[in-house]
C-alpha cells in the first residue's frame, strides 16, 4: 500500500503569531540563548551509557544492493515517485522483471 506524503500549507500570520506566543509563554521550554548553545554537549558525551546501548541499523534482510549513478528520463522517475516511498525498490523490481531476473 502506497503512502503519500502531504505537503503542509503555509501558516497564516495569525497562526504563526499564536504559535510564537505559545512558545514564548512556555516556562518549561524557553528559547535557547547563545550561552545555552555554547554549553551544549553532543549526545554521546552527555549520556555515554545510553549512547553506547543504542543499536544501529540491523542486518539487511535481502542481499546488499550496489549504489550506482544513473540518468533516467524525468517522466520515468516522476512516475515511480508518484506512488510514494519505496519508489527505488519498485524501480529495482521493474528492472528485474524487464531483464528476466
Amino acid at each position: 500500500m502506497a503512502r503519500h506524503k502531504r505537503k503542509a500549507r503555509p501558516l497564516s500570520d495569525a497562526e504563526e503569531a499564536r504559535i510564537q506566543a505559545g512558545i514564548a509563554a512556555d516556562p518549561n521550554n524557553p528559547e535557547w540563548t547563545v550561552q545555552d548553545f555554547r554549553r551544549a554537549k553532543p549526545f554521546a558525551d552527555a549520556f555515554p551509557a545510553l549512547a553506547k546501548s543504542r543499536r544501529g541499523r540491523g542486518p539487511q534482510k535481502e542481499p546488499t544492493k550496489v549504489a550506482v549513478s544513473l540518468r533516467l528520463s524525468r517522466e520515468v522517475v516522476e512516475r515511480f515517485k508518484a506512488d510514494g516511498p519505496g519508489w527505488q525498490s519498485r524501480m529495482d523490481k521493474a528492472l528485474k522483471k524487464a531483464t528476466g531476473l
